[in-house]
């Protein structure tokens, strides 16, 4: 379970959150959705522990992510995190940039990181791409390669900050059909995104965010069929 309370964070002068409460459980998809500015994605670093905070806790099974004694790095092993940016080693092979947190994060040996950057490679359909570089992929296929490096190290909680943003349109929904397909497997998952028929269709619960505040959350029936909160109202009209 992920557990946040009165979490609050600023850059400077500048408070993106303001005070966070949202409890995810074990196997619930919860989406993210709001303006841009609204602190959506620094939620998620905050939970990895990538930003520190300014306030509140974040606590994932019961471990207090911000606490000096953490170890942080052993605890990201359990939390997985996509960024809308793959960053791929070039000089990599696919499997070998799958492979290559295993083994030196984990400890795992050469062969059985292969068998595991294989399993997932196939697992997000690019079984047949294993042995080429990252430039000759396209982005939908960088994106689900950046999934399967996420998913080697066999995470119980996986991140996603609005992987989709940066491909071309036809190619959002090869990636959206790997998410669906994880949301399926029963991966827990916290989705920033812009993807509006995605929330509705793969979400436990929805959550609006406007100005560094849950504004509304609840099922997608209700965030997308009958939103309470003007602001909801608002931003729903607009990208309908």
């Amino acid at each position: 379970m992920i557990e946040i309370e009165n979490l609050r964070k600023s850059f400077g002068a500048l408070q993106v959150l303001k005070g966070i409460n949202l409890t995810v459980a074990n196997g619930e998809v919860v989406t993210i959705i709001g303006g841009s500015g609204s602190g959506k994605s620094t939620l998620l670093t905050c939970i990895n522990g990538l930003e520190a905070i300014d306030g509140g806790s974040i606590k994932i099974d019961g471990v207090e992510v911000h606490a000096k004694a953490t170890d942080i790095n052993k605890l990201r092993q359990n939390v997985g995190i996509v960024f809308q940016q793959w960053n791929a080693f070039p000089h990599l092979t696919v499997l070998e940039d799958v492979m290559l947190a295993p083994r030196k994060v984990l400890g795992v040996a050469k062969h059985q990181a292969e068998e595991i950057a294989t399993k997932h490679l196939v697992h997000v359909g690019l079984g047949d791409k294993i042995g080429v570089y990252p430039s000759r992929l396209s982005g939908g296929q960088q994106q689900r390669m950046a999934i399967a490096r996420a998913l080697a190290m066999q995470p119980k909680y996986m991140l996603f900050d609005e992987v989709t943003s940066a491909l071309d349109p036809q190619l959002v929904g090869e990636v959206l059909d790997t998410l669906k397909m994880l949301a399926t497997e029963g991966m827990t998952m916290i989705c920033v995104t812009h993807e509006m028929a995605f929330a509705r269709e793969v979400s436990n619960r929805v959550a609006f965010f406007h100005q560094g505040v849950v504004a509304e959350i609840g099922s997608p029936d209700q965030i997308f069929g009958s939103p309470q909160n003007p602001e909801t109202q608002k931003f729903l009209s607009g990208v309908r």
